[in-house]
């Protein structure tokens, strides 16, 4: 009875001690990077406050890394809406995926890729979950004017017609 006894105390004692000496996984280095992690790479150069204006409209956008550098969350705020819809960016793989929770209910999903010049990243629209017979994100492209200022324009498309380009947004970083 004394050696179980024995026994369970030195599982238990080895089963709280095992996980706090176990080293943490290290993010993959190994090989060059990807385009779709370059591309990546780029966006997240985009993280802080922005404002600019849609429309007439005030706009703010939050862009974020977030899940320890292996997502992006890009949130917008415009004055005059009732909800903000969110987008997350992250790669897949060997591909750059932008997922789109728009406020009409549908998520939209869309492959990005860095342009020649490493300032533009281009989405073009995969597939997407959810009615699309009100509205639809269709692609979106993100330019890097400066550390301060980037352009983004959106393509949409309402009640099933072909998608509509709308104006760049030109945004100037807040903090």
């Amino acid at each position: 009875m004394r050696k179980l006894t024995i026994l369970i105390i030195l599982v238990a004692t080895a089963a709280v001690a095992l996980p706090q000496q176990m080293p943490m996984p290290m993010p993959k280095t190994s090989g060059p990077q990807s385009d779709a992690q370059k591309a990546f790479e780029k966006l997240k150069t985009l993280a802080g406050s922005w404002q600019g204006s849609f429309m007439g409209k005030s706009v703010q956008l939050t862009i974020r890394v977030t899940s320890t550098g292996n997502a992006i969350l890009h949130e917008v705020t415009a004055s005059g809406r009732p909800d903000d819809p969110i987008t997350m960016i992250y790669v897949d793989g060997d591909r750059l995926l932008l997922t789109h929770y728009c406020d009409s209910g549908n998520r939209p999903r869309m492959q990005g890729k860095l342009s020649p010049d490493g300032n533009t990243v281009t989405f073009d629209f995969l597939d997407v979950s959810g009615s699309t017979e009100e509205f639809l994100m269709h692609d979106a492209m993100f330019t890097m004017v400066d550390a301060d200022h980037h352009i983004e324009a959106w393509t949409y498309s309402l009640h099933g017609k072909p998608p509509i380009r709308a104006p760049g947004i030109q945004l100037q970083r807040t903090k």
